[in-house]
């Protein structure tokens, strides 16, 4: 039987001291990513994620069975939300496909009711999440470090990259196979060159989840998706082969997903100020709270592009109070996303909107 869920309280997150000076230093570097991408394309992309690979649009239904432990938050009333996907790969320049590295989904919920994040516009709720449970650093000073290894890569040569990905991929492939997986290894190029639609993806970091604690994952559930798992794609001689892949399949497939949420129950096994250390699934289990649906679709339509990729802005603290991100890569991550924003909403002349339901 499962250990009852932690409840959340303040005091549950150590705060130092030294952590607004640590995010005026990852503002800076993400300058460096964010200033030359936009020298170098003549148009402002995200210095993380810049490369998108497909949109949807969609239907995000929460249960009305859930016990009163999962009924919390904006999962405490059940019914139907537009929605819309972003698909990505988290490097701030946009590189060719043949260099893998971890995938990304964001999640944008509409019309959710209940009172705000500081600074969180609209009635929107955003997930970000990536194909992998842990983060690469635990702290946001160490993330900085691995930031400036980013950034020195940023317009190097593509072909330099491409080789980097196809020795780290060896060498993540080595890991794997002896049960170690490397966080570091796949951010830096050692990723699996994966379809997009048939990963799991996780919220990496924990989140307030009305009175208790969780992370969060969306898992394919339709057999279209999961027959796509662990498929290899060829991208060898195209750069953009995950976009052809996607667009392809989004047209013909029956997509369907669960988003899933994980209680944190132990404050040492499941820690809230470490993103390193996985939560154990037998020890703190995902639990379904609702379902995505996306109907057949055009991926990549010059509307979604406009409307999602150059409109929109997706951040962890656009939400809900009850769902406040958690833990020190979450709080250095609300000023870095919008200053990331902000950039590319000034230098693009393209001011940002939380959309409304009728819009997705």
């Amino acid at each position: 039987m499962a250990q009852a869920p932690v409840r959340y309280s303040p005091d549950i997150e150590d705060v130092k001291s030294d952590e607004e000076e640590t995010i005026a230093k990852l503002n800076e570097t993400f300058d460096t990513i964010l200033e030359k991408t936009a020298e170098d394309y003549g148009h402002a992309v995200r210095s993380v994620h810049a490369k998108a690979h497909g949109f949807l649009e969609g239907t995000l239904t929460i249960h009305g069975d859930l016990p009163a432990e999962l009924a919390q938050g904006m999962f405490a009333t059940p019914g139907d939300h537009n929605i819309v996907m972003r698909f990505s790969t988290n490097a701030g320049d946009i590189l060719p496909d043949t260099i893998s590295l971890p995938r990304g989904l964001a999640l944008k919920v509409m019309d959710v009711e209940g009172d705000r994040l500081p600074g969180a516009d609209g009635h929107t709720q955003d997930f970000v999440m990536v194909n992998g449970p842990v983060f690469q650093n635990k702290t946001a000073d160490q993330f900085l470090s691995n930031l400036k290894l980013l950034a020195g890569t940023t317009d190097r040569l593509e072909g330099t990259k491409e080789a980097m990905s196809k020795v780290l991929r060896g060498v993540n492939t080595v890991l794997s196979a002896v049960g170690i997986e490397s966080p570091k290894v796949q951010t830096l190029g050692g990723a699996p060159n994966t379809d997009p639609l048939g990963e799991t993806y996780f919220s990496v970091t924990p989140f307030r989840y009305g009175d208790y604690v969780a992370k969060f994952a969306v898992f394919p559930v339709s057999k279209d998706l999961t027959d796509q798992t662990d498929t290899t794609v060829d991208a060898s001689t195209r750069p953009d082969a995950l976009r052809d892949v996607i667009r392809t399949e989004t047209q013909v497939l029956d997509m369907e997903w669960e988003l899933h949420v994980q209680l944190c129950r132990d404050l040492k096994k499941q820690p809230i100020e470490d993103p390193t250390t996985e939560w154990k699934q037998e020890e703190a289990p995902f639990q379904r709270v609702a379902t995505i649906r996306a109907a057949k679709q055009d991926s990549l339509s010059d509307d979604k592009f406009q409307h999602i990729n150059e409109e929109m802005r997706f951040s962890i603290w656009t939400g809900l109070a009850a769902h406040q991100p958690l833990g020190n890569i979450n709080r250095a991550r609300n000023e870095t996303y919008r200053h990331s924003a902000n950039f590319r909403a000034r230098v693009n002349g393209c001011p940002f909107h939380e959309p409304v339901g009728a819009e997705a």
